[in-house]
């Protein structure tokens, strides 16, 4: 299929037509990300109304309307297949759904191809109740996450989300409040523009884990622009694609009036980078410590022999610095380069992980 769309000159723009359309037209592995807010499928039938008769606006528009099953997957498999077409190979892909079509995704994401990284469980802090008292409260979405194939080098990254989260790594339940108050767009009669428009912060945090700033990041159902506003605050482009004139509208005014950083360092994240790994052993071998020297920990309560192998030895067992060291203190793991120290004549006890710094700036200059 040729391509007639090239994405350079459509990103920070608003596509107003058919999303399998434009994306079967636009140039292959062309985007770094793809978040998608497909039709739920929700299959209300009646109107809602709450104890006191007053109407609940739920989502009865046609365009979350299928005839069956059958069809709501045809339209799924189309534009995942499209999507997939137009994620590079290192890309990601999230996908939102509530449990009316959040297992048909998954299965559908599985059959395609895709490789699913991680579920996320969006947990509403303020949910719609449950009026009628016949099923739990539908408290929580679910978010899917998947590379495009099981060897994609996909983004993560990993400490900007810790920092994000006050130093503790970020887990897949996230409670986050609907949106609501000022960030919801309102039509010309007061209502609500969009019915499922989702929260900024849940927005953030999408973009923010899984890529980097000048990526481009494709919303195939665009609605009221959520994914541009966010993608444009923290330095990302973005594509949108929306059938929906009415929501074109409000999501342009929307992005107009979101001022983007132009301070690049405001646009900087944590991010650790890797460093080559080093055995044990290599400390051994070059004689930085010898067969018989004695390590402590930092109490010198526990000590433990070095081998000429690079293993270690205690009372209690014997293995790896790591195994050694976990079992000194009965702990699940340890990290042995932080934990073992040896005894310096002039410095007194010295953190082993000096000699592993050591060893690593001979193997690995500049790094």
């Amino acid at each position: 299929m040729s391509s007639s769309i090239q994405t350079k000159k459509v990103l920070n723009t608003i596509i107003n037509d058919d999303c399998i359309k434009i994306m079967n037209q636009m140039e292959e592995n062309s985007v770094d990300l793809i978040f998608a807010d497909p039709p739920y499928n929700l299959q209300l039938g009646e109107a809602l109304t709450r104890p006191d008769n007053t109407h609940v606006n739920g989502v009865y528009e046609e365009w979350d309307s299928f005839d069956s099953l059958a069809a709501y997957d045809d339209y799924t498999r189309k534009w995942m297949k499209a999507a997939r077409r137009i994620l590079k190979e290192d890309g990601t892909i999230w996908v939102i759904g509530s449990y009316h079509n959040i297992f048909r995704v998954g299965y559908i994401l599985q059959d395609l191809g895709f490789w699913i990284l991680n579920d996320i469980v969006w947990n509403k802090t303020n949910p719609m109740p449950n009026f009628k008292g016949t099923r739990f409260t539908n408290a929580h979405e679910t978010l899917i996450w998947a590379a495009k194939n099981p060897k994609s080098k996909y983004t993560f990254n990993y400490e900007a989300m810790k920092a994000l989260n006050e130093d503790m790594q970020m887990r897949s339940d996230w409670q986050l409040a609907l949106c609501t108050g000022k960030e919801r767009l309102k039509g010309t009669d007061g209502n609500k523009l969009h019915p499922t428009q989702k929260p900024e912060a849940l927005l953030y945090r999408v973009i923010l884990s899984s890529s980097k700033v000048g990526d481009v990041v494709l919303d195939p159902f665009f609605g009221t622009g959520t994914t541009g506003a966010v993608a444009k605050k923290i330095g990302r482009n973005f594509i949108g694609i929306e059938k929906d004139a009415t929501y074109v509208k409000g999501a342009q005014e929307r992005i107009d009036n979101v001022e983007a950083v132009d301070n690049e360092i405001c646009l900087e994240f944590s991010a650790k980078k890797r460093q080559p790994r080093i055995p044990f052993g290599a400390v051994v071998e070059r004689g930085l410590l010898s067969p018989g020297d004695i390590l402590y920990d930092s109490s010198k309560k526990h000590c433990a022999a070095v081998r000429s192998d690079g293993t270690v030895k205690s009372e209690k067992m014997e293995g790896s610095i790591h195994q050694v060291g976990a079992a000194a203190q009965n702990a699940p793991a340890c990290n042995g380069w932080v934990y073992w120290h040896y005894l310096d004549k002039k410095r007194g006890l010295v953190c082993i992980d000096e000699l592993r710094q050591q060893v690593r700036e001979e193997l690995y200059p500049g790094e």
